[in-house]
């Protein structure tokens, strides 16, 4: 979760005053940060993770699972250790969703191998302190996106949407299901929404079964739309797509993500760059979410849906009208793909439209910050800030970043750059954004084990992953498809032992190449084999390391399914399932039961999972 100041939140009529001012300062307060660390180095490489959990409960007798909205209730209890000031294994924070809660391990793990054998047994201590504080039939699940969001009686208590008022204004989504606790999320929606000026558009592709009308189009009347052929919702919605209309429908999804503390701000840098070609293949390979709204859906992950469910751009801004209130046309979402490499060496693969505000451009270079950085700063700059809180707009710029951290954190990319914090001993860092959080511990486990050994072996081996930032943005959609980890192919550098000066030759390969290899191409378990070769590992931790390997293995080669396969082959062989898109609130039950059994071993699901027992201990 992004900045979590405290303090009265302004509307967006009163927040737009200070955009400019907000803006300047924050490019200040950055330069200052710039200036007195860019040189530190020989930080410690530290790394961690941020799993993502969903509250739910069970009403058994009526077959029926809703989302549990007691998050603001149980943090504090979470949260009381941190506060008062004792060690922790574990950190909480609030997220966007009040059945939604998001935890880290109470401290970075550090360079040392056997962290590796920490990480499972720290994700089940965060599962089990949330679940000893649940009652009766209410429960803590690792999954993307609820399918029932936004159907009737989608959470519990149990509220109703209030079309065209609120916070939302959505024909689904109950403003209660945000949380409450922080005034940040409710002044995110409301802001981008009226920044915008109109409600935010998801249209989802919806997965034609045989039994589906043609074509599908909804009656959005039911729900409460106004009465008229060309009110917003029925002008947004299109045919044969699943409409949503809240930023909760994106915000409200769980993800995993990892954070890498870098040794100097070169090496955080380089890091940033080499790990955005892995981005979509850690996408296509943690797919989890083929259900919205109760359809399911053509795509199998949330990327797309969550980037619309951010955006803030007016219809000028996306190149719909004339510029006339507005500054800039802006090409992507707030919410979405990196469009620009950091490193000087790497420049000539931005092929992408890059725009940045040129005054706040100059200001950075005049105060010493290169241009390929300058350049990434300004561009995220072009934003405006959506939440102020009033408290927090006199702050002294030499001692305080909340005015950069304000619009840098709004910033949500596939990958994010991540100065330290000021007077701080934390380093530069980067975090990996995309991946989907799975069922179980062992599964997250891996995922994170991965990536964590790839930026290893980059930085050991001296890897070149580096391709044209447009083809990231293709791989990014195709990553989105129905079955792309299977079936699907993406464009990867041939050769990634080869410096800058060689040629970019890309070629198209399978996830399932590009994990496990080919004739042409080691693989990235063989590389991450050849490194741990080198290294001192303990027993205990090899064979945590080795089966962790062998699952992504495994995954991607299609021995074991994806979530989102499961779900969907899980979907289409219930017997209350008609062929025609759509789940029942049965299956609904059903499917969230059988996660809920296999995330706590009560039974074995070989389809996603082998028989792995590791020896992850805290």
């Amino acid at each position: 979760m992004g900045l979590l100041s405290l303090g009265t939140p302004l509307d967006w009529n009163n927040t737009k005053i200070y955009a400019d001012e907000i803006r300047k300062r924050g490019v200040k307060q950055f330069c200052n940060i710039h200036r007195k660390i860019k040189d530190r180095k020989n930080d410690c490489l530290k790394w961690g993770d941020e799993v993502e959990f969903t509250l739910v409960k069970f009403d058994h007798k009526n077959k029926r699972c809703y989302l549990l909205l007691k998050a603001e209730e149980i943090l504090p209890t979470l949260q009381g250790p941190e506060n008062r000031g004792e060690k922790c294994l574990t950190l909480w924070r609030p997220e966007y969703a009040n059945y939604m809660v998001e935890a880290t391990p109470g401290a970075p793990y550090q360079h040392k191998t056997s962290c590796f054998n920490r990480v499972e047994a720290n994700m089940k201590l965060r599962r089990k302190q949330v679940q000893e504080l649940l009652g009766e039939d209410e429960y803590i699940l690792c999954i993307t996106a609820f399918p029932w969001l936004g159907c009737a009686n989608f959470t519990f208590p149990n509220y109703l949407p209030t079309p065209g008022r609120g916070i939302s204004t959505s024909l689904f989504y109950c403003d209660q299901a945000i949380y409450a606790g922080h005034p940040r999320f409710h002044c995110l929606t409301k802001n981008i929404r009226e920044r915008r000026n109109r409600k935010v558009v998801i249209n989802v592709p919806l997965f034609i079964d045989e039994n589906t009308p043609r074509p599908f189009i909804e009656d959005l009347d039911q729900y409460g739309d106004e009465s008229k052929p060309d009110s917003e919702s029925k002008l947004a919605s299109k045919p044969d797509q699943i409409y949503l209309d809240a930023m909760g429908f994106g915000m409200g999804c769980s993800c995993l993500q990892m954070t890498f503390q870098a040794q100097s701000l070169e090496e955080a840098r380089h890091l940033y760059d080499q790990l955005t070609p892995l981005t979509p293949i850690m996408l296509a390979l943690s797919a989890s979410s083929p259900i919205w709204r109760g359809y399911l859906s053509d795509i199998d992950c949330r990327w797309n849906i969550i980037s619309a469910s951010c955006d803030d751009r007016t219809l000028e801004e996306m190149g719909l009208e004339p510029l006339k209130e507005n500054r800039f046309v802006i090409n992507k979402s707030r919410y979405g793909n990196i469009d620009s490499y950091l490193c000087e060496e790497n420049q000539k693969y931005n092929d992408l439209p890059l725009t940045k505000d040129e005054e706040l451009f100059q200001d950075l270079i005049q105060n010493g910050v290169d241009e390929s950085l300058a350049k990434h700063i300004a561009h995220l700059f072009i934003r405006d800030p959506l939440v102020v809180f009033e408290e927090k707009l006199n702050i002294n710029d030499d001692e305080e970043t909340d005015h950069f951290e304000n619009i840098q954190s709004t910033n949500w990319q596939n990958m994010r750059f991540k100065p330290p914090p000021i007077n701080s001993s934390i380093g530069w860092r980067v975090e990996f954004r995309p991946t989907e959080v799975q069922i179980t511990d062992f599964e997250n486990a891996a995922l994170v084990t991965f990536i964590v050994l790839i930026t290893r072996a980059i930085l050991s081996f001296k890897l070149n992953l580096i391709m044209p930032l447009s083809k990231v943005d293709q791989n990014m959609e195709t990553s989105q498809k129905k079955d792309a980890c299977l079936n699907e192919k993406f464009y990867f550098r041939k050769n990634i032992q080869t410096d800058n000066e060689a040629e970019c030759e890309l070629v198209e390969m399978s996830v399932n190449e590009i994990v496990n290899g080919n004739d042409q191409f080691p693989g990235f378990i063989h590389i991450i084999n050849e490194y741990l070769s080198n290294m001192d590992v303990d027993v205990d931790t090899q064979c945590t390391i080795k089966q962790y390997l062998h699952f992504i293995e495994e995954r991607a080669c299609g021995k074991l399914m994806t979530t989102a396969a499961w779900i969907r082959k899980f979907v289409r062989s219930h017997p209350e399932y008609r062929k025609d898109s759509r789940i029942n609130e049965q299956i609904n039950y059903d499917l969230m039961w059988r996660i809920y059994l296999i995330s706590t071993g009560q039974i074995k699901c070989p389809e996603l999972l082998n028989q792995y027992e590791t020896k992850s201990t805290i």
